[in-house]
């Protein structure tokens, strides 16, 4: 039945003769949105993110070649997978994640993370304590949505698994502490993207910004990641849940199955099945030791590697000297320092214990690369789907769709709308920020007849934009950083972006009512957060149940 369910969908996406010549200036319309919406409706459907990647990349390819399925094919590997892995950037992440996998491996043949786990243990004694743990450690590696998830899933997993919490919660958790954290923190590697896009659209209204205080003026109006992140705490502290998330907790609490049977698992599971030499105490530094270094030398050489890129006459030990090199920074090439860095010395520590062999460090570097190649696959074949929506023109047709005869207090609703879809179609938070809002900033400024850079509709605009183009990198099942929550936690893809999209639902629904109060009635924006705290706590309250009762 699948078979056929896959060649009629195959067919349908092959209208034209096999050798046609391919055309590549051609304006799609609506159609632009099939590459996306079929990755996405497939992976639901199928369960199988490969697959229905692959298809949505296949199916772009097929649009950019004039509907000839030979040369689209040719393309869909050439062009699309092997370019998206040429991607310099690209590249590094994926070096980046195997290599954290492969020092999670020898920490784990170290024992480490069991050690750590047992440490955290004594204070995360419910399953209520260990998330809220979980929840803070996310907000401390506040500096890279990447690191983030990758360091805080794979500490917190034994400790999670031991409380009986499930995956799809350990992945909301983390999924929820890494991109909105890092897009609001102002030393993070979001800065010098997010500086660069403010200033350029005041350039092009021919209006002088101060883009740090503008930033600054941003952060309460970020309702998107504002309560994403309050709704982290207030379901840990509550002790509730609701949608799917609840039948996965519950499962996990009565079962002790922290993951749906016949789960594929975007990780394998190096913590089972490893062995630790018989009487050596298991040691949370063999963990703490090999992690911190990776976040001081990922933190410091942010710092240096941006000095490099940084203007002539940038102190570098200033606030500002700070933020700028923090901005300027490659992180693709700094996270790998970090990670190789981090690596070597869990490598050493290993050897210095006598607790390995050399070849069993290696060993254990390759097993741990090895549970991540799968993220690795997956990552690649996300990014060659954005690539492919941006040459069909998804996120222009979506914008163009809807931007035209917008009431100016609604503009910020709109905005956000309009990026929370084009973030999720197209699964890239930055290029939706692009896209959007270089659009947005000049239709709020027109409606404003004071200095647009301290105009509350264009502050509230701008947010909007930032905040929503968040959604996608949080939620989108195409999502690189979705994608590597699941991994770092050892979910399930699928059933993790099934339980999360509630969550994320209810909170961008609260960020819409802030929104309105703001942008209609006027409300300011701290009276706008204390309500939408409050609406959240309310909800949960009324719709969740409590995980241990349920």
């Amino acid at each position: 039945m699948k078979k056929k369910v896959y060649l009629v969908l195959l067919l349908c996406l092959i209208p034209a003769a096999l050798f046609a010549e391919g055309d590549a200036e051609v304006s799609f319309g609506i159609i632009s949105l099939l590459p996306p919406l079929l990755a996405i409706i497939l992976a639901f459907v199928t369960r199988q993110v490969i697959l229905s990647l692959f298809l949505g990349v296949f199916s772009g390819a097929l649009m950019m070649n004039g509907w000839n399925p030979f040369y689209a094919f040719l393309r869909t590997l050439d062009s699309y997978i092997v370019g998206s892995l040429a991607d310099g950037w690209n590249a590094a992440i994926i070096i980046f994640t195997l290599s954290i996998g492969g020092m999670i491996g020898i920490v784990n043949k170290m024992g480490g993370t069991q050690a750590i786990a047992e440490a955290l243990a004594k204070k995360a004694k419910t399953a209520k304590s260990a998330q809220i743990v979980a929840s803070v450690m996310g907000c401390v590696v506040f500096f890279d949505d990447y690191a983030n998830t990758l360091i805080v899933g794979p500490t917190m997993r034994p400790l999670t698994d031991k409380m009986k919490i499930s995956r799809e919660k350990l992945a909301f958790i983390v999924d929820s502490t890494a991109a909105p954290i890092a897009g609001l923190a102002v030393i993070s590697t979001w800065i010098g993207y997010e500086f660069g896009l403010i200033g350029d659209a005041f350039a092009a209204i021919d209006q002088p910004v101060n883009v740090f205080t503008f930033f600054m003026q941003t952060i309460p109006y970020r309702f998107y990641n504002l309560f994403a992140l309050a709704l982290v705490f207030i379901l840990a502290l509550r002790g509730r849940d609701y949608g799917p998330m609840l039948k996965a907790e519950k499962r996990a609490r009565l079962t002790g199955q922290v993951h749906r049977e016949g789960a594929n698992l975007m990780a394998g599971d190096v913590t089972e099945g490893a062995t630790f030499k018989e009487g050596v105490k298991l040691k949370a530094s063999n963990a703490i030791v090999p992690i911190l270094t990776l976040v001081i030398v990922a933190f410091a050489g942010l710092w240096y590697n941006g000095y490099g890129y940084s203007d002539e006459g940038t102190v570098w030990y200033t606030w500002e000297g700070i933020r700028t090199c923090f901005g300027n920074a490659d992180a693709s090439v700094v996270l790998i320092w970090g990670a190789i860095t981090g690596t070597i010395v869990a490598g050493v520590m290993a050897l210095a214990q006598k607790l390995m062999s050399l070849g069993e460090v290696f060993d254990a570097f390759v097993d741990g690369s090895k549970s991540l190649l799968i993220t690795a696959i997956i990552l690649i074949l996300a990014w060659s789907l954005g690539t492919v929506a941006d040459e069909v023109g998804t996120a222009n047709y979506l914008v163009g769709a809807v931007s035209d005869k917008i009431p100016g207090g609604l503009i910020p609703i709109i905005v956000f709308v309009i990026s929370m879809v084009v973030a999720f179609s197209t699964g890239t938070s930055w290029g939706t920020m692009a896209i959007v809002i270089p659009l947005a900033v000049p239709l709020a400024a027109a409606y404003v007849q004071a200095d647009p850079a301290h105009a509350p509709l264009v502050v509230g605009t701008m947010s909007a934009v930032l905040s929503g183009s968040i959604f996608g990198d949080h939620c989108s099942p195409i999502s690189d950083t979705t994608i590597m929550s699941s991994m770092a936690s050892g979910s399930d893809h699928i059933d993790h972006v099934r339980t999360q999209v509630p969550y994320a639902l209810t909170a961008a629904g609260v960020a819409i009512f802030g929104y309105f109060l703001t942008g209609v009635l006027n409300v300011p924006s701290w009276i706008a957060l204390i309500i939408g705290v409050a609406l959240l706590v309310g909800i949960v309250q009324f719709i969740g149940k409590k995980t241990d009762e349920a």
